[in-house]
């Protein structure tokens, strides 16, 4: 083998992972145009085809395909030699790749991150924030090492389970007035869609099958994050996870449980990852921080009544008249006191009970006639 094609090899790599020689050149700190010459050199050399054009975006062709997956193994034993490297230096230092939703990232990564860096745990990150579907993707690819996902899949052997969580609507509250039905929300806000691929968007599809509710408008955003932030704002109905929801201010935003399957939230692994002592630290601290997350069953603890349509989750409670405060307790001798029971009759000495007291009579009024009628 040229060993002097290995950085050729690379570049066509991470083309192939981009889709696209300007993000790959972005990656490599390389100008697009060295990157080309890169890809136009093993093309040259072995005289195959490694790309196809498809609008602005490259795709490997059937002979790239093949390329693909050797690079990759290439490259991850490559990436094992460094650690190694590493470890006999004295250096100590695992580079761990990660990818995660915006959400997952911020409600369960970063508090473990933090603490491992407090800790000086010998570790370096490389997150990347994507959707869950496309994280498990990579982690197959072996393109990272681990992916926190939420997914409805069996569970497989590289995977830990982290927690289970449901989905809220959410919508601003209104300033005035108030929504008795999702039909009239969603007539007047714009429904908030992730993108298509994602777990929420999936979710949201088969509930809108299922319901028939049919939006006026829609605006799709690339994260939760910018969903929860249009809502916040005071734009768009959205449903959005409740790790997402956990950490929203109540104040401005109407929380409420949605009719969708709840997903599990995993810890997804590459088969090859070294199970070093940092590593094994990551995922313990990973497993207990998933533990200490608020109960996700339903949004505020609230479950929706059994008689109301999904859309009636987003409405706020009707709003019910003030319940008339009972009187006070009278105490004997106060003025409110009512008046003392009159005694029973003692019964007659025949021992037949006495008879209840007789009204007295009326007394009939006669209409005086005037003299000499």
């Amino acid at each position: 083998m040229d060993a002097a094609l290995l950085p050729a090899f690379h570049d066509v790599l991470v083309v192939a992972q981009t889709g696209s020689v300007i993000e790959a050149a972005r990656r490599l700190h390389k100008t697009s145009s060295a990157v080309s010459q890169q890809v136009r050199r093993v093309e040259d050399r072995f005289g195959v085809k490694l790309f196809d054009r498809v609008g602005r975006r490259l795709r490997p062709s059937a002979a790239g395909e093949a390329l693909l997956g050797a690079l990759t193994r290439l490259f991850a034993e490559a990436s094992s030699v460094e650690g190694l490297l590493e470890e006999l230096a004295s250096a100590r230092v695992t580079t761990l790749r990660v990818a995660a939703a915006d959400y997952l990232g911020e409600a369960l990564l970063r508090p473990v991150l933090r603490r491992l860096f407090d800790d000086q745990v010998p570790l370096r990150f490389e997150i990347t924030t994507i959707n869950s579907p496309e994280a498990r993707r990579l982690v197959a690819a072996g393109h990272v090492d681990a992916a926190v996902v939420s997914t409805d899949r069996a569970i497989a052997p590289d995977e830990i389970a982290l927690c289970r969580q449901s989905f809220c609507w959410v919508a601003p509250r209104p300033r005035h007035g108030r929504v008795r039905s999702p039909t009239a929300l969603l007539g007047r806000e714009p429904l908030l869609r992730l993108g298509a691929g994602s777990q929420g968007r999936r979710l949201l599809d088969e509930f809108l099958g299922r319901s028939g509710l049919r939006p006026a408008s829609t605006i799709d955003v690339p994260s939760v994050s910018l969903l929860l932030s249009y809502v916040r704002h005071g734009l768009g109905v959205g449903l959005a996870p409740q790790l997402a929801v956990n950490r929203l201010d109540r104040s401005s935003v109407l929380v409420q449980a949605a009719d969708v399957p709840e997903v599990d939230v995993r810890l997804m692994l590459y088969p090859a990852l070294k199970r070093s002592a940092p590593v094994r630290r990551f995922i313990d601290e990973l497993v207990a921080e998933a533990q200490r997350v608020p109960n996700s069953g339903r949004a505020g603890g609230a479950e929706p009544d059994a008689g109301a349509s999904p859309s009636d989750l987003l409405s706020p409670p009707p709003s019910r008249a003030p319940a008339t405060p009972s009187p006070p307790s009278p105490t004997p001798g106060s003025a409110t006191s009512p008046p003392p029971k009159r005694p029973a009759r003692a019964p007659r000495r025949n021992g037949s009970p006495a008879r209840p007291p007789s009204r007295p009579p009326e007394r009939r009024r006669t209409r005086r006639r005037p003299a000499g009628a």
